[in-house]
C-alpha cells in the first residue's frame, strides 16, 4: 500500500531510528511517603558539632581544650539566626512541645531560608484559604510568623511585650538593634568561616543568612575599585572600629544585666532575652578568641548564658524519621 502521508521519512534515517527504539516502563510509587505531622517541628541549620569534621576533631581533644565543645550532642543550631528562634519558642513556654530537625536543606524552606516552623494546618489561620482541608503534611511558616503562631497556643504576651513597662519597652528596642548591628557585625567580621573552592573563586557571594553590608550603618567600600580591571567585589572592613563597637556593646550589655534574671528587669523572659541568649551562646562557642574573650571575662554574662542554655536545650526533641 503506498505511503499518502504528505511528510515521510527517508528511509536512511528510519533506519537509523530503528537502532534507538523507544520503550515505556509502567509508573512507579515512591519508596517512601510523606510522615503526617503530629507536632510542631523547627527546621534549623544544624549544630556546631554537627558541621563537619570539626566535631570529629574535638572528641579527640583533651578534656581542658578550648575549642572543645560543651555537648557533642547539642539541639542548638550553629547559626545565630536560628537560635533565637529556638530560645523564643523555649522562653515561651513552649517546652517539650517542639521538635527539632536540621537534615532538611535551606533551599526547602521559605524564601529558601531557615529557620521554618512545620506545624499543622489551622484552619483559622488567616493565611489557610476558606474549605481547605489538613492532609496530614501540614503548613510551613516563615520565621516571622513564629511569634502569631505562639500567641494562638500560649496566649498574647499584651502591649507591653512582657517587659515591666512602657520605658523598658522602648529600651529593649535600642538593645535589639544594638546585637543585631554592632555585635552580629563583629561576629560575621571575626568568625571564621569555612570556604570551598567555589566560595573562594566567587568571593561576593554570601556564606551567611545575612550579609555584613546590611548590618553595618555606612555600607563598606569595595576591595577593588572602578579603576581596575575588575569589578567591585568583596567588602574593605574598618576590623578595628567593629572590633571596638563590639567591645563596648557587650560591656554595656554586661553592665545592663547586672544581677537581674531577665534583661530590663522583666519578671519573666522577653523577645530581648531570647535574641541576647543567641548571641551570647553563639559567640561563647565561636573559634574566634577575639570574641570570646570579651563574654568570657564577664561572670554574669556566662552564668546567664549557662542557665538559660539549659533551659533552652531541654525544650526540644530531636525529630526522628518515622
Amino acid at each position: 500500500m503506498a505511503n499518502t502521508s504528505l511528510f515521510t521519512i527517508p528511509e536512511p534515517i528510519r533506519h537509523l531510528f530503528s537502532r534507538f527504539p523507544l520503550h515505556t516502563y509502567p509508573p512507579t510509587t515512591a519508596p517512601y511517603h510523606t510522615p503526617r505531622i503530629t507536632e510542631p517541628t523547627l527546621w534549623v541549620h544544624p549544630p556546631r558539632s554537627h558541621l563537619s569534621k570539626y566535631s570529629k576533631q574535638l572528641a579527640s581533644e583533651p578534656e581542658g581544650h578550648e575549642n572543645k565543645a560543651r555537648e557533642l550532642d547539642d539541639v542548638l543550631s550553629s547559626d545565630v539566626e536560628c537560635l533565637k528562634w529556638q530560645a523564643y519558642l523555649a522562653l515561651r513556654n513552649l517546652g517539650q512541645k517542639v521538635t527539632v530537625r536540621w537534615d532538611v536543606s535551606a533551599d526547602g524552606g521559605v524564601d529558601g531560608r531557615l529557620p521554618n516552623l512545620h506545624v499543622q494546618i489551622d484552619p483559622n489561620s488567616k493565611g489557610i484559604e476558606a474549605g481547605i482541608k489538613d492532609d496530614g503534611e501540614g503548613e510551613l511558616l516563615a520565621a516571622h510568623l513564629i511569634p502569631e503562631w505562639v500567641d494562638g497556643k500560649v496566649g498574647d504576651v499584651g502591649a507591653l511585650e512582657g517587659y515591666v513597662d512602657e520605658a523598658a519597652r522602648d529600651e529593649s528596642r535600642a538593645w535589639v538593634s544594638l546585637l543585631e548591628g554592632n555585635v552580629h557585625a563583629a561576629l560575621l567580621a571575626f568568625e571564621p568561616q569555612s570556604h570551598t573552592l567555589f566560595s573562594l573563586l566567587m568571593p561576593y557571594q554570601a556564606t551567611t543568612s545575612r550579609s555584613i553590608e546590611s548590618v553595618l550603618p555606612t555600607p563598606p567600600a569595595p576591595l577593588t575599585g572602578w579603576s581596575t580591571l575588575f569589578r567591585p567585589y568583596g567588602t574593605r572592613l574598618d576590623l578595628p572600629s567593629i572590633e571596638f563597637k563590639y567591645k563596648d556593646a557587650i560591656a554595656a550589655l554586661s553592665d545592663r544585666l547586672g544581677t537581674d534574671r531577665w534583661f530590663l528587669g522583666s519578671s519573666a523572659p522577653t523577645a530581648l532575652d531570647a535574641l541576647a541568649f543567641a548571641y551570647l551562646h553563639t559567640i561563647l562557642d565561636s573559634k574566634s578568641e577575639t570574641l570570646r574573650f570579651e563574654v568570657s571575662r564577664r561572670v554574669n554574662l556566662v552564668a546567664w548564658e549557662q542557665r538559660v542554655s539549659r533551659d533552652v536545650k531541654n525544650a526540644f526533641k530531636l525529630y526522628t524519621r518515622s
